[in-house]
Order: structure tokens, then C-alpha cells, then sequence
């Protein structure tokens, strides 16, 4: 029945790609069972998708394949109130309602924008590598500050709070491992007012009193951030300025699509990253004739940067709803139906990719999907692609040396490592 695919754990030992090889050439649609996990209820299953052409099609076909339905985690949200309150997320929205909020927030990722914040991009990668010369250090940590920088800087969120993106982030895509559950870094000594209303509203347990676990994602398990957004939103309102705050905040956002904007870039804008660099330098590590090609010639970075996003995707999967009666590789697919589309799978398809375990910088065509594909194709492409070249431009001339065992999280929907031990040496 393939339950391995669904069950968190599977993937701390590493992707399970040669099961995904067998079923992308057996059964490239095949039903997938939801057991119990910990405390979390079993669910009814879904239909798990593994080829590159039928992701595509799934991801393209909102009239087919909603996002909106039953929102795009394979989970159900626990009650109906939980669904209500995520379905205002841009990311649970279907066409035209998607396309309108999307297009509120647009502007701030659009090459051009990307290309005015690539100088202070670059300034901070070169100065956060240089932070850890001549020591031993978790890369995961170290390679984390970025993209929550960044994503601080755009949403206009204060230096001094920034830790909490990475905590609530921790919170959300960590909730199936204990490690990153309960990651609280922010330092409250430095925080600025707001933030310190916001921490007062964090919830003291995971749980409901009936011993039920809280889904992460919903309204009451990040009540602070939800505070914190309507604090720092108070603040924007008496002094606008050029973030994406002050973009939503002129958009028409009902209070949901708010809270559920600012849930998206807070959490999805730095997990994606937060996985992706330490991903790729783990991957050039493993493949040594690879690293030394890319070091000889440098201006192969951005394609080894896609093929980095190929061959380790941040995301692994993602969830539509059926709205109809369907057929999809010759299964039925009944309205209602769960049908989960595995990027990591596509990107290792056959018929695509020549040698799709090879790890190869210099790779082209690179019809990866690690950033989607069809109306929810990634909003901050762009500028994660901007973060990855900063980061890898500063690391290649260093002399990197594994220093520990890579820690793997245990998740079934993000490809990320916990932790990354490395020594990083001057060039000699």
C-alpha cells in the first residue's frame, strides 16, 4: 500500500526516490493510506501522483484539482473552522480570488524588484560566511539568517524580531519532529514592544485539553504571530513606508486574507530556503568532481543552482482536491478525492531528465518543478534564486569540510536538514 511515502519518519533516513522510481513506472497514480501518527488520526488517504507530465497537468487544472477545497496539506485541517480560516490563504485559493491577491504583493518579486535588493543580498551572505571562518559551525543555523533576514527586510518586520519568522516557521513545518516542535530562539531582551505583546499570546501547549493534538497551522496554535501581525500592521498604518506590509494593507484584505498573507510570507517565505542552501551544499559536498567543476568555472552557478533545486526540491509535495469525477493515469478519481502531487518524484522522471540521479551543474534542459507549476508557481522565485547564488558565490572559494553527521527532519512534506556540521578555511 506504500504507507512508507506518507509517514514522516521514512524521510529522516533520507527521500525515498527508488520508491518513487518503481511507482512512476508501475503505478504512476496509486492510492496512498493515511495511518495514525503519534497522536495525530489516521486520515481516509489520497491519491499520490509521481509523474512529471501528471503533476504538471494537476498543478495547472484548478478547475480540476482545487487548492481550495481541502487546502494544500495532506492533512485535513482538524475542524470545519480551521478549513474556513486557511482556505483565505493565497495559497488555498483557486482562480480568480487567487489572482487577485496575488497581484497585491506582486510587485514586491518581479526581477526588477529583485534586482534593486541583490546588492544588500550579496553584502549580507558575504558578511554572514565571513562570521564563521575558521570555525566549526551548523550550517543550518548559519545558512537560516538569510532568507529570514531578507524576509524581515521586505515585510518591513524590525532586526530585532526577526528570529520570530524562524521560530514560527519551526513551529509550522517541524510539528512532526520534536527537535523543531518547540524551537524557541528569539531573544526577548532585544525585542521591540510589539513583539513582546505578541510572545505573551503563545500558546503554553501543543495540545486541547482532551489530550488532542493542535494543528500547527491554525489559528490558535499561532496566536502570537497573529498578534504580532496586527501589532506591526497598527504601526505601518501610522507610518507607511515601501514593505509588503504596507502593500496588504492597501490591497482590500479582509482580516483573514490578512492574518493568512502575512501566515504565507512569514513561514513559507524562509522555510523554502532554510532547506534549499543547506540542501545544496550537502549535495555539492557528496558529489566532489561536481564542486571542482563548479570552482573551475564559477559562471556555472545558476545552473548548478537549479540543478541543486532539482536534485534536493525544499518541498516534496504538495495537495489538490478532485471536484470532480476524474480519470488520471487510469485511475478513478472520485469529487472530493485527496490527490497529492510529488515534486521530488517529477524531478527525477525518466522521461525528462537523462539520468535523473546524477547530479550534473551543467544540466539543460532543467524542467524542474521544485518551484510548482501553472497559477501557484512560486511568487518569490526570483528572489530565492538570488538568495542561492549569494550564498554559493561566497562559499566556493572556501575549503569546506564535513565536521559530523548531516541530521535529517522528519517530514513528509519538507526536504530539510536539521542539522549540517561543517568547518569553513580560507582559501589557501
Amino acid at each position: 500500500m506504500h504507507e512508507e511515502i506518507f509517514l514522516p519518519a521514512a524521510y529522516a533516513s533520507g527521500v525515498p526516490y527508488e520508491t518513487f522510481r518503481k511507482l512512476r513506472a508501475d503505478s504512476p497514480v496509486t492510492r496512498v493510506p493515511e495511518p495514525a501518527v503519534g497522536p495525530w488520526p489516521a486520515g481516509p488517504g489520497f491519491w499520490a501522483v509521481f509523474r512529471h507530465a501528471d503533476v504538471k497537468h494537476v498543478l495547472r487544472s484548478p478547475d480540476l484539482f482545487s487548492s481550495n477545497l481541502g487546502a494544500t496539506q495532506i492533512r485535513d485541517p482538524d475542524t470545519p473552522e480551521d478549513l474556513a480560516f486557511v482556505r483565505a490563504m493565497m495559497l488555498n485559493q483557486d482562480p480568480p480570488d487567487h489572482s487577485r491577491l496575488r497581484r497585491i504583493v506582486a510587485a514586491a518579486f518581479t526581477p526588477r524588484a529583485v534586482r534593486a535588493l541583490e546588492d544588500t543580498i550579496n553584502d549580507r551572505a558575504r558578511a554572514l560566511i565571513a562570521s564563521a571562518l575558521g570555525e566549526d559551525t551548523d550550517f543550518v543555523e548559519l545558512a537560516a539568517d538569510l532568507p529570514v533576514w531578507t524576509l524581515a527586510h521586505i515585510m518591513g518586520v524590525p532586526d530585532s524580531d526577526r528570529r520570530l519568522l524562524y521560530d514560527w516557521a519551526s513551529r509550522v513545518i517541524g510539528y512532526q519532529d520534536d527537535e523543531y516542535a518547540g524551537l524557541s530562539t528569539a531573544d526577548t531582551a532585544s525585542m521591540s514592544p510589539i513583539a513582546l505583546l505578541a510572545m505573551r499570546q503563545r500558546p503554553t501547549s501543543s495540545t486541547h485539553p482532551d489530550g488532542s493534538p493542535i494543528n500547527p497551522r491554525s489559528y490558535t496554535a499561532l496566536a502570537d504571530m497573529f498578534t504580532y501581525a496586527h501589532a506591526l500592521a497598527a504601526d505601518k498604518r501610522a507610518h507607511p513606508s515601501d514593505d509588503i506590509m504596507s502593500r496588504m494593507l492597501e490591497g482590500g484584505l479582509t482580516t483573514e486574507e490578512f492574518e493568512n498573507m502575512f501566515f504565507l510570507f512569514a513561514v513559507a517565505g524562509n522555510e523554502t530556503l532554510r532547506n534549499g542552501i543547506p540542501g545544496g551544499l550537502l549535495t555539492l559536498l557528496d558529489h566532489p568532481t561536481e564542486l571542482s567543476r563548479l570552482r573551475s568555472n564559477p559562471t556555472l552557478l545558476p545552473s548548478a543552482v537549479e540543478e541543486m533545486l532539482r536534485y534536493w526540491p525544499p518541498v516534496m509535495d504538495f495537495r489538490r482536491t478532485a471536484t470532480k469525477e476524474l480519470t488520471l493515469s487510469d485511475q478513478q478519481i472520485n469529487p472530493g478525492d485527496k490527490v497529492v502531487v510529488y515534486h521530488a518524484s517529477a524531478n527525477r522522471d525518466e522521461t525528462v531528465f537523462p539520468n535523473p540521479d546524477r547530479f550534473d551543474i551543467t544540466r539543460t534542459p532543467n524542467d524542474h518543478v521544485s518551484f510548482g507549476f501553472g497559477p501557484h508557481f512560486c511568487l518569490g522565485a526570483h528572489l530565492a534564486r538570488t538568495q542561492l547564488r549569494a550564498v554559493f558565490r561566497e562559499l566556493l572559494p572556501l575549503r569546506i569540510t564535513l565536521t559530523g553527521t548531516p541530521v535529517r527532519l522528519a517530514s513528509n512534506f519538507q526536504n530539510g536538514l536539521k542539522h549540517l556540521p561543517v568547518h569553513l578555511a580560507p582559501p589557501r
